[in-house]
């Protein structure tokens, strides 16, 4: 089930959402020999905790924040302490510079076939009467008239799928998140802001899933059984806590928990397709890139593992060490 890997990747990564919205921590809840086990699996990956840190190879100096994408309470906290680091670089790197999400706006508003439907069976034929009435009546809990969602490509359909009811209600694709904040602020100081990936290489990725695959991850979203707000408020609040590895543990627990026979081979394709090659991609242009003090703000849930973007850096041999970030 791609459900757990969704709705971290969009919480730590590209939308922005105002996140005033309450919970039950669903780790808390968990049977105390089951939370052991997931906190034991967290502790084993390599850098399981910690939002900021600094990678250090010879005169280089780059400074990485793992970012959560929705605002919330602490958004302005954290950028004021991340201002003179901002004010000390020489560039900022984002996955997406704002620059650029202007352009893919733009690019999504001049061709409509990169988010829709605009030719052939729409979401209510493709999905059948009883999944459109479940997904339609998702779709209005998030404040997103069915009508407009039927023309939705199933992957993007998914990804709304991953945004809490309330979360989506409170602005989850109109609000600044940090990371543009972060961009905010770069231009106001003249700093150069960059891209780590081409928008379109984005898009082209999320399209690449065969029209069948991208039915079934809205189909396994009702597999599970908990509650989409109860998801947000838990990953928000471990994020809080930067215990960032825990998010992933437990995220992959709820797929493989909810996604059948394939659940295990479904979670690792994609998170290597949407973040181990990812993670390569920007280490490669990262230790390629001019200048002595960088500044890389990505996703938290980029930072830690094997195949994080900081045991990356390690192995490009920089130095790696966490900061202390106590806002």
């Amino acid at each position: 089930m791609l459900r757990g890997l969704i709705i971290v990747l969009l919480s730590l990564q590209p939308l922005a959402a105002h996140a005033s919205c309450d919970g039950t921590d669903l780790i808390d809840a968990l049977p105390e020999a089951q939370r052991a086990a997931l906190e034991a699996e967290a502790a084993a990956m390599p850098h399981p905790e910690g939002l900021l840190w600094r990678a250090t190879r010879g005169d280089q100096v780059i400074t990485l924040f793992g970012t959560y994408h929705f605002a919330h309470d602490d958004t302005r906290a954290h950028l004021d302490h991340l201002l003179p680091v901002i004010e000390t670089s020489q560039s900022v790197y984002l996955e997406v510079s704002n620059d650029d999400q202007a352009a893919m706006q733009t690019a999504l508003a001049d061709d409509p076939s990169l988010m829709f439907i605009t030719d052939g069976p729409t979401l209510p034929d493709l999905l059948g009467d009883s999944d459109w009435a479940l997904f339609a009546e998702e779709m209005r809990a998030r404040a997103i008239p069915p009508f407009f969602a039927a023309r939705f490509k199933p992957v993007w359909a998914a990804m709304m799928l991953g945004i809490g009811p309330c979360e989506a209600r409170n602005g989850a694709m109109t609000g600044a998140g940090i990371d543009k904040l972060i961009g905010d602020t770069a231009a106001d100081l003249g700093t150069p802001t960059r891209s780590l990936e081409d928008f379109r290489a984005i898009l082209g990725m999320l399209d690449s899933f065969p029209m069948d695959e991208q039915l079934d991850m809205i189909r396994l979203f009702f597999a599970w059984t908990g509650n989409p707000d109860d998801m947000a408020y838990t990953l928000r609040q471990r994020y809080l806590e930067q215990r960032i590895a825990l998010i992933w543990a437990y995220s992959r627990k709820v797929s493989l928990e909810s996604g059948g026979d394939r659940a295990a081979q479904d979670f690792a394709r994609f998170e290597a397709l949407l973040l181990t090659r990812r993670n390569a991609d920007w280490i490669d242009l990262l230790t390629r890139a001019p200048g002595e003090r960088l500044f890389v703000a990505v996703g938290a849930a980029h930072l830690p593992g094997e195949t994080g973007v900081l045991r990356l850096l390690e192995q490009a041999g920089y130095s790696v060490t966490r900061l202390p970030f106590a806002p």
